[in-house]
């Protein structure tokens, strides 16, 4: 059957400065760009059919290195973008706690829905699960397509590409800098959960998890 593999981007300065990305257009740290490179040869080897990505930078650049591992194109898709949120962009955690105290718990808790400034969970699940879509319409019977994003909508294209109600995503844990979410197609077209939050192999070759950064 169908399957997808959804990546996080790699990490970026200002997700190791805690800084607040949402849309603004952050690069890949050397750090980033390291991750990047070891995740694309894992993702190769399951000889995936096409790679889409997000448009803004980090995702771009993560998936333009797994592409190259993989020997295809990369075609871009701003649906694939991270939830909008234009007046805390920018902010670091601190700064955010210092303006709004309450907001931030709210924002720290992951009740984004609670907070005005942040796009919708409810639009953030619709653009995501329609370019989910595309994507998939465009596989073969037995082909895997991969999708490069940003942590927060990825886990709620997630559940709602599951058919699961949006508050679940509250319960997944964040993902780390180039983890990964397999999703497999069962007979009945429902998708499963495969694996979630997998990170590239580490040194000894082994698969291993991550404390994901709370950090967009």
């Amino acid at each position: 059957m169908r399957r997808l593999v959804l990546v996080r981007h790699g990490q970026t300065a200002w997700n190791a400065a805690g800084r607040i990305q949402g849309q603004l257009d952050a690069l890949l740290d050397e750090v980033g760009r390291a991750q990047a490179r070891a995740v694309a040869p894992v993702v190769a080897a399951m000889s995936p059919a096409l790679i889409r990505s997000s448009d803004l930078s980090r995702a771009r650049v993560t998936a333009e290195t797994i592409a190259s591992a993989c020997g295809l194109p990369v075609s871009f898709d701003e649906r694939l973008r991270e939830y909008a949120m234009p007046p805390l962009e920018g902010l670091t955690h601190e700064e955010y706690a210092a303006r709004d105290p309450h907001g931030f718990e709210l924002f720290r808790a992951g009740e984004w829905d609670a907070i005005p400034e942040i796009e919708a969970p409810e639009v953030v699940a619709k653009r995501l699960t329609d370019a989910l879509a595309e994507v998939v319409g465009a596989l073969g019977a037995d082909d895997l397509g991969v999708v490069v994003a940003h942590g927060a909508c990825i886990r709620t294209g997630l559940i709602a590409w599951l058919g699961w109600p949006l508050e679940l995503a509250k319960d997944l844990r964040p993902l780390t800098n180039c983890a990964r979410v397999e999703l497999a197609e069962r007979e009945n077209g429902r998708w499963a959960v495969a694996s979630y939050n997998l990170a590239a192999p580490s040194a000894s070759g082994h698969p291993r998890f991550h404390r994901a950064r709370r950090v967009l």
